[in-house]
This record gives structure tokens, sequence and C-alpha cells, in this order.
């Protein structure tokens, strides 16, 4: 391919494709096909280096403006040629006829992703100097430029488009329609990295030291992506969609892949989103059953169909319609049991071909794949909306072990004592506050969810484990937050626990502790509560 003049007049509308990306990943290909179908490559810097490397002819654009890059690499595409290439509208003779008089040649397809800057600032040890010369000018001008003239310029900031968009390009079939999606894709691109930089510039202290930056900017800047309309929402008299963050981890929510079953509702979406954040802090196999939003039964054993029974025989009558979340693959034992209840949606990390046959033959159940994250990842940040505001917090993460609890009574768990409590205390941070979890065994016996008072919910509690047909004599129980009062450990003791697990940090602890010791409870503290509001 011929290189451009930087002084020989340029038909406007010879065909010219500009390239120049920090991220290299399909690049190659891409130019090759451009190469190909006629167009004259402009690039910079690297990208150039890389295409040559490769034997694919292309114009560095400091030949084709006649003007050098300067200052170290700031100023090399912010120029009339490449600016008005982009800009030039194709159907009206004054903006030709300037391009003819200038020698810009007409752009029709641009490929630019920016400057690394999320991946820079996400260093702890970065310097002020390194984040700000991570900014990317040039390239946020001419996405924008492009994207504003996607009536016919192809304008492309994520490699996973170069294949559709030389498919399109190849058969001529690309329409204003899918230009106009790319410059969409662009805008979102380059508002999230725009955000990004208010968002770090505006969490530095006076002194500017990254290192001191803080967690919650002045300037919070989010960006989501459409996954789906919803039918409707909480209520069906209230519209809904689905939206990912641009950001979320593998083995989050976010991510699943559905198998099987008409689409997601809100409500299915929220209630498996809760069945997935317990179901994924345990080790064992596990299975947890959501009903609106809290956990009517969970349970670990050495496999997912026993798990499964366990969890079940909590609260059979929840269960019905309930989201069952397993952290593992299901089985064909498994997927005989699940099949015998109605399910409205089943999580897990895969399905054995077996499985699938047995619940595909249910028409309404969704199927949902997932597969466990690989580290302990979570959403950086939390939020709750509230009138004109939204509130932010980090996510309630923690991760007890038995060195954290301290027994303060005289009574002392036995060995099994001490793994129910903690896993008592794993499923009482999934349950609206106040919550009360009674446990024996790897299982849950009775929740008690969202009471006003938690003397309450350890009644309700224990009577839906009375209903299940559960004995509580030497249950344990797990509380999300400190006792007030005796009040609620009387009614455990009552109920038949043998050992207790709360935060304590009440004015009176000690008057809680008395009344253990008195009916021979043992009593555990975490020094940290779980509220769930």
């Amino acid at each position: 391919m011929t290189a451009i003049s930087p002084t020989a007049p340029i038909a406007p509308l010879q065909r010219c494709a500009l390239l120049s990306v920090s991220d290299k990943t399909g690049l190659i290909a891409f130019a090759q096909g451009l190469s190909a179908l006629g167009f004259t490559l402009l690039s910079t810097g690297g990208t150039a280096k890389l295409l040559r490397d490769h034997a694919i002819a292309c114009t560095d654009v400091a030949d084709y403006t006649g003007f050098a890059e300067m200052m170290d690499g700031r100023v090399k595409t912010l120029h009339p040629k490449i600016h008005g290439g982009l800009l030039a509208r194709r159907d009206t003779p004054a903006h030709l006829a300037a391009m003819q008089a200038h020698g810009i040649a007409a752009i029709d397809v641009v490929a630019v992703n920016l400057y690394p800057f999320a991946a820079t600032v996400a260093n702890p040890d970065v310097c002020l100097e390194d984040a700000v010369e991570n900014i990317d000018i040039g390239g946020p001008a001419m996405l924008r430029s492009a994207a504003k003239n996607h009536a016919t310029v192809s304008v492309v900031c994520d490699p996973a488009d170069y294949a559709a968009v030389l498919a399109q390009l190849q058969s001529g079939t690309q329409t204003e329609g899918q230009r106009r999606g790319l410059a969409a894709k662009v805008y979102a691109h380059t508002a999230q990295y725009d955000g990004m930089i208010a968002g770090f510039l505006s969490s530095l202290p006076e002194s500017g030291n990254p290192q001191a930056r803080s967690a919650y900017p002045q300037t919070l800047s989010l960006q989501f992506n459409k996954v789906q309309d919803l039918r409707y929402g909480e209520n069906p008299h209230q519209s809904a969609a689905f939206y990912a963050d641009t950001t979320v981890a593998q083995g989050l929510l976010a991510g699943y892949v559905q198998l099987h079953g008409k689409a997601l509702s809100y409500n299915n979406i929220a209630d498996a989103d809760a069945a997935w954040e317990c179901v994924r802090q345990f080790t064992q196999p596990a299975c947890v059953i959501v009903k609106h939003a809290n956990p009517c039964g969970v349970a670990i054993a050495d496999d997912l169909a026993s798990a499964y029974a366990k969890a079940f025989s909590t609260d059979k009558t929840s269960a019905f319609g309930g989201i069952l979340a397993f952290n593992g693959e299901v089985d064909e034992a498994c997927a005989q049991a699940i099949s015998q209840q109605f399910a409205e949606v089943i999580l897990a990390t895969s399905y054995t071909a077996a499985a699938l046959a047995v619940l595909q033959a249910k028409a309404n159940v969704r199927l949902l794949a997932l597969p466990l994250p690989q580290t302990t990842v979570d959403n950086a940040f939390e939020f709750k909306r509230v009138g004109g505001g939204v509130l932010v917090q980090s996510p309630d993460n923690h991760r007890l072990s038995a060195a954290d609890l301290q027994c303060v009574t005289q009574a002392q768990p036995t060995a099994q004592q001490w793994v129910d409590l903690l896993f008592a205390w794993q499923v009482a941070q999934f349950v609206k506050s106040n919550a009360i979890v009674y446990c024996k065994n790897g299982m849950t016996l009775g929740i008690g969810a969202g009471q006003m008072s938690r003397v309450d919910s350890a009644k309700i509690a224990a009577l839906k484990a009375q209903s299940a047909g559960f004995d509580l004599a030497g249950c344990v129980v797990a509380s999300d937050a400190f006792f007030p009062f005796r009040d609620g450990l009387d009614v455990l003791a009552q109920a038949g626990a043998v050992a207790v697990v709360q935060p304590g940090g009440s004015m009176r602890d000690a008057e809680v502790i008395a009344a253990a010791n008195e009916q021979g409870v043992a009593m555990v503290m975490t020094g940290v509560r779980h509220f769930k509001h």
C-alpha cells in the first residue's frame, strides 16, 4: 500500500483508517483485513511499529500531518488533518471542498483505545506524576470526533468488536444503526474513563499524595451495562431493567449463564443474588434456599444431594417457589431430589448432562450456571438509594475464623458446637435483621428474620423449628447483633440452645453473660455484627 504524502493533495473520498491503540489485542488481523479492502492505514508510535513488524504498510500520523509529535508525545494527533478527516460530513460540498483545499483525507474507520489509567492508579504505590501522564487526551478526542460523525465513520474502542466490524465492511452491509451502536459504546467508554479520572483526582488530599487518597471520592462515577429489560419490577406496576457493573468480577451473579427456562424477573434476580452470596461462603458442599431475600434453609454435607435434603427440611413450606443455590456441580441424584419440589430458580457451578435432562423436563424452572470465583471477590461498593441521594458503603465481607471467637462464659462449646457456631454465624450474615438462626450438625433448624424485636425473632425461629418437627435440645444459635437485654437469651435457652454466638458490645453484656451462666449456655462473642437492612 502506498504511503500518504504529507504534501501532495489527497482525494477527499480516499479510504483511510486510523489505528492508534494501547491494547494491541486483535489488531493485526483487523489491520490486515482493512488493508486488503484498500484502506490506507494511518498510525502512531508503538501501533505503527507493530504493524510494520508484521509487514503491514502504514503511514505515521506525523508524516501525514507534516507536524512532528512534540512535548513527549502529548501533542501528535491533535491536528486539523486528523480531526478534519474524522468530522467532515461526506454529504456536505463545503466540507468536501475544505478537505480538498487542505489535503485532508476522509478517515472512515477508527480503532483507538486509551492509556491504561485504571491499571496505573490501581497500583497502591503510584505517584501523582505517573497517574497524570496516563490521562489520555488525543485518544478520547479522536474517539469523540469519530463517534459524532458516525453517520459515515466506523469507530471501534473495544477489540472484541474488530471481527464484526471487519465482516460488515467486507460484505458492504454495515448500517448506520450499527455505527450508531459503536458510537454509543465509545461515549460510554470515554465517560467511564473521565469518571475514573475525576474519581481519582477528587479522592486525593490537598497534598496530592495518592497513597493518602480516600476510598470515597468527592465525585463518584458509576457505569453499568444493560443486561436485559424486565417484564416488571418488584411489583407489576413498576418497570425495571437489569444492569451489570462494567467491572464485574467472575463469580458474581451478573456473570451468570442461563441454561433453561423463561427470562428472570426482578425478584428472581434479587433472590438469586442473596442465595449465591450465601452459598459461595462455604467450602463444603452446600445448599441455600432463599425466599423473599432471606435464607429459609441452609445446610452443608458430604454431597450436594444430602445438603439439599437437610436445607429443604428446615422449612418445606417457605421453600415452595424458592431459589436454590449450590456451590458445586449438580448431579443426577441431586437433580432428582430437587425435581420433587417447585423452585423458581436453581443456581450451581455446573450440571451433569443427566442432571440437565432431569431439570429441563420442568418447563418453568430457570437454570443458571455460575462459576465460583477463584479468589475472594466482592463488589467494590454497596448502594442503598434514598430520596435524592445514595448511601455508599464497603461490602460486608468480614470472614470469621475460629481464632476470632472468644468464649465469655463458664460453659465451653464442644468441638462440634464450635463448628456449628461458625456455620450459624455465616448464615446469620445473610438474614435480614433482627436475625436469629438455630443450627445443629451443619444445618439450619429455624430462622427468624426481619423482626423489630430480637426477642420476637428468637421466638419465631423456635416456632418454625418446632413446626418442622425439630428438637432444639442441644442446638446452637447465632444472633447478627448483640442482645440488648437478657430476655432474648432466655428465649433461646428455654428453646433448648446450649451455645450462642453474638457480637457483644451491649451496655448489658454482663447481664446477658450472667444469664447464660445461670442456664449453663456457652456464649461466644465475635466483636463484629452483621446488620442487614
